[in-house]
């Protein structure tokens, strides 16, 4: 919701620069706090699903979408790292694995674990892989 204030109230308050204070960089952190381990597993966990499909259906009709498949894996992660890397410079680095694990990381909702953290990162990549193992095994059953 929207709030009027006068004129007055904003003159009274403001500060005006008639140009650009020197300082006005400002640091951009985004890293998200999580060591380069976590993307990796995601990134691992996806591309190996699509190994155990095509491994276990074997047919050879279907290298072209799983290429393509890979292909939209490995540029929908290598976007955010790039993206990660671009101006303005910064001083923030992701944390290191052994710093992740002794201080966890701060959230939206409060602070979590490095476990609680990697459990909230990985659930959805580690399900998708052993669902792909779980049609490997239903394909060598039957």
């Amino acid at each position: 919701m929207s709030k009027h204030f006068e004129r007055e109230l904003v003159a009274d308050r403001a500060v005006v620069y008639s140009r650009m204070p020197a300082d006005t960089r400002h640091e951009v952190d985004r890293t998200f706090e999580i060591p380069p381990i976590a993307y990796a597993l995601t990134v691992g966990s996806y591309l190996g699903f699509l190994a155990i499909l095509t491994a276990a259906v074997g047919n050879s009709e279907l290298i072209i979408p799983m290429v393509i498949f890979s292909f939209f894996i490995v540029a929908g992660f290598s976007l955010p790292t790039i993206w990660t890397r671009l101006e303005p410079e910064k001083t923030s680095k992701a944390l290191s694995w052994g710093r992740f694990r002794q201080q966890g990381i701060l959230t939206h909702t409060g602070h979590v674990t490095a476990g609680e953290a990697m459990a909230q990162v990985l659930i959805l990549p580690v399900l998708v892989f052993f669902w792909g193992l779980a049609i490997a095994v239903i394909l060598a059953l039957i």
